[in-house]
């Protein structure tokens, strides 16, 4: 990976934080995120504001009855929902412009208590006709505490390039 370009506050120092721009960035350069837990009330205020109140999300008892798993499963949405908020925290704070398309796989079942990183894989990195900006695509694979893969997505961004 290149060294990262730093944006540079009005005095010109360096702005810690701040996302990747797409020149900085080569295919097969690879990253991953620090980890974050679900818990139980993630997962109720997930399911609350989005009205995903089905039963094996909200009803302990239905979940001890019904459940494979025998606890309270993540909806999929959610789990890309936390894997995309890993990615907002390191890599695209002011350089992030638009989230275009993906794909999206569930591998497997993740439940409360779980937690998650996402490494990340750039497989497409280029410029547009508009300069200043560039379309990056990654192969994202969400990964619980196991080891586990439990979601792969392929997201293609706008992102701005370096000033040059």
């Amino acid at each position: 990976m290149k060294t990262p370009t730093r944006q540079l506050d009005a005095d010109g120092l360096p702005i810690v934080g701040t996302g990747f721009f797409w020149n900085d960035l080569e295919v097969g350069d690879r990253f991953r995120t620090l980890g974050r837990t679900i818990s139980e009330a993630d997962v109720t205020l997930f399911v609350g504001v989005t009205g995903m109140v089905e039963e094996m999300f909200t009803n302990t008892e239905y979940i001890a009855e019904a459940s494979l798993m025998g606890t309270r499963p993540v909806p999929g949405s959610f789990v890309f929902c936390i894997a995309e908020a890993l990615l907002m925290q390191t890599t695209m704070q002011r350089t992030g412009m638009a989230f275009l398309e993906a794909s999206l796989k569930i591998e497997r079942p993740t439940n409360a208590g779980d937690t998650l990183h996402v490494r990340c894989e750039v497989v497409e990195a280029r410029g547009t006709r508009q300069p200043g900006k560039g379309l990056v695509r990654t192969r994202n694979e969400v990964v619980n505490q196991r080891g586990e893969v439990v979601a792969t997505y392929e997201p293609l961004r706008m992102v701005k390039g370096a000033p040059r």
